[in-house]
């Protein structure tokens, strides 16, 4: 079985590439990378990824730590570190483990204020068991909203058997949607498998949105053909739920997924031409203020 059948992964890309992929893992943190990633021979490096986006068409991306990192500080510079190697086509982004205390908290706030170019802050509440709407987390909201920082939500389903995933439905983001809405909230992974719930959330708050990332198993699971229709399915419903791409963004959750099978899930959309531009780049960028980048 070709894992990347239903995209272009080894064929660069005539046109200038613009896509956005805001859901990219690079970390040597990352669990257990020959079995959790989408192949085998992975080149697990900055240049190995960059090639790899540029043979689907992307142009930028997140580069989002994991919630394994021994603290926000190492995190945020290995992220930072990924960014500058790729020469600004990947950019930072921060976590926080909010368990670990307020005084955690206030110490990663000191630390992100050092990085002028952070893209985004990314929570892992169903990793580390914590509610979206824990008090705890009024100082992240409160300095997302100073700097215009968007907070990502790990949602739904975990990597991990140990997660908790109760703490992770979309649903518990509509309280802090509300209380915070000076912030833009992003609901990963489309809140998989609580799809249903997480296009409600998003149509509800005009300052939540969503992604992409991380709907398809490996591409070797049996049956892949039919997940990956699947998929495609659920998000062209999650699409015509919301009534419009505009708050949706492409993202992939590399290296578990192939970057081409996920953008051919999203070009495969009933969309019009400037909605699956929008989507698939446009929207991110806005989101992120990425620019032209």
């Amino acid at each position: 079985m070709d894992p990347c059948r239903f995209g272009f992964a080894g064929n660069r890309v005539s046109e200038p590439a613009r896509h956005f992929d805001v859901h990219l893992h690079l970390s040597r943190w990352w669990p257990d990378l020959p079995r959790t990633g989408y192949k085998k021979d992975i080149d697990y490096t900055v240049k190995g990824l960059l090639a790899e986006m540029d043979g689907s068409g992307i142009q930028s991306g997140l580069a989002i730590p994991v919630f394994e990192g021994p603290s926000a500080a190492e995190s945020l510079a290995e992220s930072v570190a990924h960014a500058r190697a790729s020469g600004g086509r990947l950019r930072p982004v921060a976590t926080v483990d909010p368990t670990r205390g307020a005084g955690v908290i206030a110490a990663a706030l000191l630390v992100w204020d050092t990085v002028p170019d952070l893209a985004a802050v990314k929570l892992f509440p169903g990793y580390q068991a914590f509610y979206p709407h824990d008090p705890a987390l009024a100082p992240v909201y409160e300095y997302a909203a100073r700097r215009k920082l968007p907070v990502m939500f790990h949602q739904g389903d975990t990597l991990s058997p140990e997660g908790r995933i109760k703490y992770a439905r979309p649903v518990e983001v509509d309280e802090v949607a509300v209380e915070h809405r000076d912030v833009r909230f992003v609901l990963c992974h489309l809140g998989n498998p609580w799809v249903e719930e997480a296009a409600e959330v998003v149509y509800k708050n005009a300052n939540v949105y969503t992604d992409t990332s991380g709907l398809l198993a490996h591409p070797l699971t049996p049956h892949f053909d039919r997940m990956f229709a699947r998929a495609r399915a659920v998000l062209q419903t999650v699409v015509d739920t919301i009534g419009s791409p505009e708050r949706i963004l492409y993202g992939s959750d590399w290296p578990l997924e192939s970057l081409a099978n996920a953008v051919a899930l999203v070009e495969g959309l009933e969309l019009s031409p400037s909605e699956r531009a929008d989507l698939l780049g446009g929207n991110a960028r806005r989101l992120f203020g990425a620019g032209s980048r």
